[in-house]
């Protein structure tokens, strides 16, 4: 046996063993930019265009400047898009099915109800037996958890609360516990994006119906409504309450940060609701945690997250943004903040749930002694899944069912698709290109001179130049896989005596940032701007360079579906940027995005708000094909 064992071992790395890379290869792979130069550039680009807190120093002038926030976040990021605002505008349908027994002093009543037509969240509402006759309301939403609402330390709060007369609606989020489903993965949601229609509203919508299903019970007091959440469901928590003044008490536990704060933390960086478009061009976090002033709030955040939003960096600027609006309010006290150390890891484990019932027992029920802070206990009442789960429609609706639906009859008006709209849609700026040469090296026959491209004031993306022999023109590389895996495709550019100029635009190759590429893609939508039309206009910036530079208008190849995309968005912004487009392993209909259910998370410039709603393929080969 031991002869065996070592046998194997010696032969692991020669298993392991790859082909030595080409000359060619070899050349493509030097690297250009200095190590973590797109992740820097990246919260350079966005940090500025974040908001800050305007400097106002009376309530009135603060009440304003909240109004008008709150409604154009609703307006025009919640349910931005005609689709949206009528499923805002549906009638919420409920339905009340059976109900199981709870523990001591409560009941669980099983429903469903429509965030909008066709898309069902099961719920699970703890009901006091002896309720007063003014009874406090509770939200409990949760995060990235596969148990969903089945959740221990969620039943756990529920059960707690219900225990103190408070009726607690238990919701289930989307792509988590019932609704963990393929069509439910939240890089999805961007699907209804490219459409037109904010992909943030099923969330928001989720929440918002239940408050309308928690307030609508007979014995609620509006004057007592609260919702609590975990990570995502911190997230959650602030979003609704801050943009529904409904809600009197908000404890969101490790949910967010400021955007500001999240560009120079990478494990804060947010999922796609959680860094929507176009937000930051409204509000920061930092505004929706001072909006919750008038109100109550408390921030709970843990000492050692080992997730994300820590509360040494994480909480100090909310702090900073909001405690001088409650002062306003001349209600400082009502502001608070728990930093749990005892896991101190991402929790709402009993030292968070016990600061929150403190929070709702000084709030909600202030002088009464009977109030107790200490949790009761109750984990012999905790039920399984399968004791929880609530019957869904089998055809329930999901992102990527909804968004092939939107897509249908788009882009709406093709005829009047113009090279306008589409800079306004892909938010493209006019970039210059400054060329900074950064080494040299010839392998037998083939030279490569390493540049550095400044493009604009914003962004350094890499570019090796390619000659062997006689060159007859100039050509443009760019792939999906970055200029690495381009060999095959620039040996024939060459043997052709093409001088080959092989280019990674931002976020694709060298310029990408790893697994948070995507991420910082949507750092970048939410302050305004888009990956495709940034990428789109590094292309161009280099197409002119190269045609000054070389003295021959370049042609463009591509690779791939994200840099042909680009490409071509490139070429219809400005036709004479570059000649000859020629992509490759391609799509010919953005409807493709869809059909191949792509995520955000893999092709994040193909999921550009509204590209589809404005134009296909055929609009956009169309504009490449006219004079400028």
């Amino acid at each position: 046996m031991k002869t065996a064992i070592l046998f194997l071992a010696l032969s692991l790395p020669l298993l392991a063993q790859t082909p030595p890379l080409s000359d060619l290869e070899t050349l493509l792979a030097h690297p250009i930019l200095e190590k973590g130069q797109p992740e820097r550039e990246s919260r350079a680009f966005c940090d500025p265009k974040v908001p800050r807190m305007p400097k106002l120093t009376t309530l009135d002038d603060w009440k304003e400047f909240a109004d008008k926030a709150r409604r154009d976040a609703l307006e025009n990021i919640v349910f931005r898009g005609a689709l949206a605002k009528q499923w805002r505008d549906a009638k919420t349908k409920v339905e009340w099915l059976d109900t199981i027994e709870g523990g001591a002093g409560y009941s669980i009543k099983k429903l469903r109800y429509e965030a909008l037509p066709g898309l069902w969240i099961p719920a699970l509402l703890y009901q006091p037996d002896k309720p007063a006759a003014k009874m406090p309301v509770h939200l409990a939403v949760n995060g990235h958890d596969a148990n969903g609402k089945a959740a221990p330390y969620k039943q756990i709060r529920c059960i707690n609360l219900a225990k103190r007369g408070i009726a607690s609606l238990n919701v289930e989020w989307l792509g988590m516990g019932q609704l963990r489903t393929d069509g439910f993965v939240h890089a999805r949601m961007n699907q209804l994006d490219l459409c037109g229609v904010s992909g943030l509203a099923p969330f928001y919508l989720s929440m918002s119906r239940g408050l309308d299903i928690l307030l609508a019970l007979p014995k609620a007091d509006p004057a007592r409504v609260a919702v609590s959440g975990l990570s995502g469901g911190g997230w959650q928590t602030i979003t609704i309450s801050s943009l529904d003044t409904r809600v009197t008490l908000a404890n969101p536990v490790a949910g967010y940060s400021s955007f500001i704060t999240r560009a120079e933390h990478g494990s804060d960086l947010g999922d796609s609701e959680q860094t929507p478009n176009d937000l930051a061009t409204v509000a920061d976090y930092s505004h929706l945690t001072a909006m919750l002033a008038g109100r109550a709030a408390l921030l709970t955040y843990n000492a050692k997250d080992n997730c994300c939003f820590a509360a040494d960096h994480a909480l100090p600027p909310l702090l900073d943004a909001a405690e001088p609006i409650f002062k306003l309010y001349s209600q400082p006290e009502r502001l608070r903040f728990h930093i749990n150390t005892d896991p101190g890891t991402h929790n709402f484990e009993i030292d968070n749930r016990q600061a929150l019932y403190g929070m709702i027992g000084d709030i909600f029920f202030p002088g009464e002694a009977s109030f107790s802070t200490k949790e009761i206990p109750c984990e012999a009442e905790v039920k399984t899944k399968e004791q929880l789960d609530v019957p869904l429609p089998a055809d329930n609706l999901d992102f990527h069912q909804l968004a092939l639906a939107a897509a249908k009859n788009l882009p709406r008006n093709p005829a009047q698709a113009s090279r306008e709209k589409l800079r306004e849609i892909v938010k493209a700026q006019r970039y210059d290109a400054v060329a900074e040469k950064s080494g040299e090296e010839t392998r037998r026959n083939t030279k490569a001179t390493l540049w550095r491209l400044r493009i604009g004031n914003d962004w350094t993306i890499p570019l090796t130049e390619l000659t062997r022999g006689e060159v007859k023109g100039a050509a443009i590389v760019i792939a999906d896989a970055g200029r690495k895996s381009a060999a095959k495709e620039i040996e024939e550019l060459l043997d052709a005596g093409h001088r080959v100029l092989a280019l990674d635009p931002t976020f694709i190759g060298e310029a990408s940032i790893g697994g948070r590429t995507y991420l910082h893609a949507l750092l970048a939508a939410t302050v305004g701007q888009r990956a495709l039309g940034i990428e789109a206009a590094e292309v161009n910036a280099v197409g002119h360079w190269a045609a000054q530079t070389f003295k021959s208008t370049p042609a463009v190849h591509s690779i791939g579906p994200r840099t042909s995309l680009v490409a071509l968005v490139a070429k219809a912004l400005e036709p004479k940027a570059f000649g000859e487009f020629k992509p490759a392993q391609h799509i010919e209909d953005l409807n493709g995005i869809l059909l191949n259910n792509w995520t955000v998370s893999d092709k994040p410039e193909m999921f550009c708000f509204g590209l589809l709603e404005h134009f296909n393929v055929a609009q956009l080969k169309a504009l490449a094909a006219s004079a400028q």
